[in-house]
């Protein structure tokens, strides 16, 4: 984006009303949301994200920001499974409803890329108790699903079943994950500014969440890797792949992200002397001995500090924690949203159906020829970790169907054989 613009994006945006999701206002700031998520990503992998975080920081919408999620996520678990329910629910509503679940994460995608910086960190100010808060939450869901053995591993829907709710609660489910896995990289940010954070923020992580025992259970279960056939699978840059044998005991970006917050948080003056080291907490810490192995330690030599940290934690019985905060700051977003809207639920919905989920064609159309615009294929194809590969062979290819320019091939022999396959689909793009 020319940084006119994008200071006119940065400038539009604005906090909604729960009752307003899905409407053409939201949707309107869900397009701003996206331009800035896809300009940030551009940004940093170039490193020039400075201006995006100077433009949030400079009006204040950090805050905004994390409302709307924290908006979004109530939305899910509020008011989407009343609307399931409603007789009014047309699968023509389905279109604006993927929106609004990938509103959420869109939103920490792009908090994600600019919360590296301790300035966007320190520009949330109270809200950063709810953004805590909402990290705790995801990767309290992700340990939980991974220790009861419910792998999330992302499927392919077909263009029929996308309208169904049990396929929409699919997708939301796949969606929750990544949108947990991007929790976590905000977490660790946040982590990496804990001598800034306010004295309630680290009293929030430390003791009311207790994020290092939460952290323990990830590095124990790790929920971004799985056993398929014999296989090891991990997650990375948005998919499934299978790691050769020689690769399996490499750490990945999200393994780094873990052990990167237990370092902050663990190692850290001033959390040590806020943290209880409990029975339970030490026993629960130490189980992270077994884990620091002499090729881990040799990806990420930080870790050896953390290894005599633990060795002096199994010999020695810390002091308890100085209480000396006596007034506590509580997250006020989650729960404004939830006084304001109570017992309200059902009528939300009625009015989404009635105002937001039953377009006519011509607004689908409409609406439909906006998101072409703002998901152009040359921004998607910057956007992608990997080079595009032929759907016929997956070799790396070159080429693609000049007339829907949605399919990749490598040689013209390649596209010849897929035709037939390809057509319909061609028809309908074109």
């Amino acid at each position: 984006l020319p940084p006119a613009e994008a200071e006119a994006l940065v400038r539009e945006l604005e906090r909604t009303e729960l009752r307003d999701t899905g409407g053409q206002g939201w949707l309107r700031q869900h397009e701003y949301v996206e331009k800035l998520n896809m300009h940030g990503i551009l940004s940093a992998s170039a490193g020039q994200e400075q201006l995006l975080t100077e433009l949030l920081v400079t009006y204040a919408k950090i805050p905004v920001l994390i409302g709307e999620l924290i908006s979004v996520e109530i939305w899910k678990h509020k008011v989407f499974p009343v609307l399931c329910r409603l007789e009014d629910f047309k699968p023509r509503s389905t279109f604006p409803i993927y929106v609004v679940l990938h509103h959420e994460a869109s939103i920490i995608n792009l908090l994600e890329t600019v919360f590296f910086y301790k300035e966007i960190c320190e520009s949330a100010e109270d809200s950063i108790l709810d953004l805590i808060d909402y990290c705790h939450r995801k990767l309290t869901l992700l340990a939980a699903r991974s220790a009861s053995g419910q792998a999330v591993t992302s499927g392919e829907l077909r263009a029929q079943d996308m309208a169904s709710p049990s396929s929409m609660q699919k997708q939301a489910e796949t969606m929750e994950f990544e949108i947990s896995l991007k929790a976590l990289s905000v977490l660790r940010f946040i982590t990496d500014q804990v001598e800034s954070l306010p004295l309630s923020a680290l009293t929030r992580m430390l003791n009311t969440h207790n994020l290092p025992c939460l952290l323990v259970e990830l590095v124990e279960h790790c929920p971004w890797s799985c056993w398929e056939a014999g296989k090891l699978k991990k997650f990375e840059n948005g998919v499934w792949h299978m790691v050769p044998p020689e690769d399996q005991v490499k750490m990945t970006k999200l393994d780094g992200q873990v052990w990167l917050a237990l370092l902050n948080l663990l190692l850290s003056p001033e959390c040590q002397r806020k943290y209880h080291f409990d029975g339970f907490n030490k026993s629960q810490l130490l189980k992270l001995r077994v884990f620091l192995t002499d090729v881990l330690i040799d990806q990420l030599p930080n870790l050896l500090e953390m290894q005599r940290f633990l060795s002096y934690l199994a010999v020695t019985e810390p002091a308890p924690p100085k209480k000396d905060l006596v007034l506590e700051q509580v997250p006020v977003i989650w729960d404004h949203i939830l006084k304001k809207n109570s017992g309200k639920w059902e009528a939300i919905a009625k009015h989404q159906v009635k105002h937001a989920f039953s377009p006519t064609e011509e607004e689908l159309k409409l609406q439909a020829h906006r998101w072409a615009q703002t998901y152009s294929l040359d921004m998607m194809e910057a956007l992608a970790p990997d080079k595009p590969r032929c759907r016929v062979c997956g070799a790396e290819a070159a080429k693609r169907c000049s007339r829907c320019r949605n399919e990749w091939y490598c040689t013209r022999a390649c596209q010849v054989q897929h035709w037939q396959k390809h057509k319909p689909a061609c028809n309908l793009m074109a």
